[in-house]
């Protein structure tokens, strides 16, 4: 069984068909996008559920814990909480909860979070383990590795960019990859490198927009509850410059602006897939989540969703 935390929509969508998996997620739109595309889910906030309903199973466990405190935009506070993040893991990692007193201590209260699957990795010692967040975290999945192979996991870290992996934008994360049945390593890009497709252009997979590269980074949205302008303020005007050139393919429209199924296609989801609340909240679920040719990549590298005669023969 797949036990996938702050589920979200896009690590679900990268999964073969019937694979056993359960999501823990707590917005209710959110929700509502998975249990109509056919995704089993729990409603729940993941730091209150408890580990017990998974123990004595053969679990693995994916992870993409919220980002913003840690992105490039807004107060950055996530960053200024790594100190009290760090520790946190470490006391999990040990059997001892202490989340409630740091979590109290961070100043941005959603720092916590990423050390949250530290408690249920103690708890269940999952079999596989992926987990995705923005770059400036590597240093907390380089420490989540460090734990795990005190546990004799074979793990992996890095910071991968998903149009590598055939994704029609420039994603930079950091990723962690475990595993206690066989060894890992970071998937190889499929797309720019020598002897390799072309990156895949933003024009290309959307209609418009740059021609010779991918998309910028989508993301939910300018405001806190998913504003209308998945590229920011910088990123439009670095399209405006280029608008009138053959770098641009034009779309007779003033704004830059994509739909939200112009930035679900640019995520890689597959099309018709319905989002649901209102448009703020659908590009919020859109933006905030993993792309999926880049999510399927992590998975298989670190033997999550295979058969097991596939695991076998890996």
């Amino acid at each position: 069984m797949i036990v996938h935390g702050f589920a979200g929509i896009g690590y679900s969508e990268a999964l073969p068909p019937g694979t056993d998996e359960i999501g823990l997620e707590l917005n209710a739109d959110t929700c509502r996008t998975r249990v109509s595309a056919g995704h089993a889910t729990i409603q729940c906030d993941v730091s209150q559920y408890p580990t017990r309903p998974f123990k004595g199973r053969l679990i693995k466990k994916v992870d993409s814990p919220p980002c913003p405190g840690f992105g490039k935009s807004g107060k950055k506070l996530g960053l200024r909480d790594l100190p009290l993040v760090h520790q946190a893991i470490e006391d999990l990692s040990r059997g001892k909860d202490t989340r409630a007193a740091i979590g109290a201590a961070c100043l941005d209260w959603r720092s916590v979070l990423t050390a949250e699957p530290m408690r249920w990795h103690y708890d269940l010692q999952p079999e596989a383990i992926a987990m995705e967040q923005v770059p400036s975290v590597l240093p907390v999945w380089e420490q989540y590795a460090s734990i795990l192979e005190r546990w004799g996991y074979s793990t992996a870290t890095g910071v991968l960019d998903a149009a590598d992996h055939g994704l029609g934008q420039n994603r930079k994360r950091a990723v962690l990859i475990a595993s206690r049945i066989q060894d890992v390593v970071l998937p190889t890009r499929t797309h720019g490198g020598l002897g390799q497709p072309a990156h895949i252009s933003m024009a290309d997979t959307i209609g418009w927009g740059y021609t010779q590269r991918p998309a910028p980074t989508v993301t939910g949205g300018g405001t806190a509850t998913g504003g209308a302008e998945p590229f920011g303020n910088g990123t439009r005007q670095a399209m405006k410059r280029v608008i009138g050139t053959p770098l641009w393919r034009d779309r007779g429209i003033p704004n830059l602006r994509p739909t939200i199924a112009e930035c679900a296609a640019l995520q890689g989801f597959r099309p018709g897939l319905k989002f649901h609340g209102r448009a703020g909240s659908q590009y919020l679920q859109v933006g905030n989540a993993v792309a999926v040719p880049f999510a399927a990549a992590l998975l298989a590298a670190a033997g999550i969703g295979q058969p097991a005669h596939q695991l076998a023969a890996a």
